[in-house]
């Protein structure tokens, strides 16, 4: 990927405390339904590709804006997970195609989209918006950087968040969180509570976790407040399959503290947990607060 490692040269705000305007905060209808002034700044990231013959490949994920400064007007940065975008550029219906020429251009069609939530009286109504770029990438993170048209959205009396607090310090394991999750399908049977229509025919909730502790780089057990390489973080409850991607918020600062990356099995006596990755990543795609980058020609 062209855009694997590039540094945007402009920083991101440093938000571990967020004022009561930007504070990610929750609140719970009469039927116990969780809802959150942060719904304005999430989406689905769709990844798809058809050719002339009906075949298709379709990947998605969760994603939510965050406030990158130097964006044109008119355009939103959508923090996503990279592995969906990965999993359909190496698929043999977009590799066999690859266009080389014009020709074999005519032949494959793909696009990536931001799918947010315009909610109507019928229920959620889909806005689509086609990805400008690819601003970023980070591998080794599994995150992904995107610019896209800024969804436009009715609006209300409290419209919310239209994008999201990012805290570059790690919270300690056993903190309170709210992580997104999104599902194909409700659960079934009492797991269903909660679980209410998004876009695209899913489902959604806003589920209550815990952060578990974190892991270097070489899987090792590593801990905040010392020189431990944060690579990723274990959190309860595990997520459900798409929920990759979604902000993982800490409840104490109404703040964005990691991305849900996918479910990992630690060892036959822990089980699976949540898997993700510490939001100060999110930061390494950006430049440092008063660093200023040589442009590049």
């Amino acid at each position: 990927m062209k855009r694997a490692g590039h540094v945007l040269d402009t920083s991101l705000p440093y938000e571990s405390r967020p004022d009561a305007e930007r504070r990610i905060q929750f609140t719970q209808d009469e039927r116990g339904v969780e809802a959150s002034n942060a719904d304005g700044a999430l989406a689905v990231v769709t990844h798809a590709a058809h050719d002339r013959t009906g075949k298709h490949k379709v990947t998605y994920s969760m994603g939510f804006a965050i406030r990158s400064p130097g964006l044109p007007d008119g355009e939103a940065a959508f923090v996503t997970c990279a592995h969906t975008l990965e999993e359909i550029r190496h698929d043999p219906l977009v590799r066999t195609t690859r266009p080389s020429s014009a020709a074999a251009l005519e032949e494959l069609r793909s696009g990536s989209f931001v799918i947010s939530d315009t909610t109507a009286a019928a229920g959620p109504a889909p806005t689509f918006s086609r990805v400008s770029s690819v601003l970023s990438a980070m591998h080794r993170g599994d995150l992904l950087l995107l610019s896209t048209p800024q969804p436009r959205l009715p609006p209300a009396p409290s419209p919310g968040l239209r994008s999201l607090p990012v805290n570059p310090y790690p919270v300690h394991p056993g903190a309170a969180i709210r992580a997104h999750f999104v599902a194909d399908k409700p659960p079934s049977g009492a797991d269903r509570d909660g679980w209410t229509p998004w876009v695209g025919g899913t489902w959604r909730k806003w589920v209550r976790g815990a952060v578990v502790g974190y892991r270097d780089y070489a899987g090792r057990e590593a801990k905040p407040g010392t020189y431990d390489s944060l690579a990723h973080l274990h959190f309860e409850p595990p997520p459900t399959p798409g929920s990759s991607g979604g902000p993982i918020v800490d409840e104490e600062s109404g703040s964005v503290i990691g991305v849900v990356l996918g479910t990992q099995l630690v060892n036959q006596v822990e089980g699976v947990r949540g898997w993700g990755v510490p939001a100060e990543m999110i930061f390494e795609m950006f430049s440092l607060p008063g660093l200023k980058l040589k442009s590049r020609a």
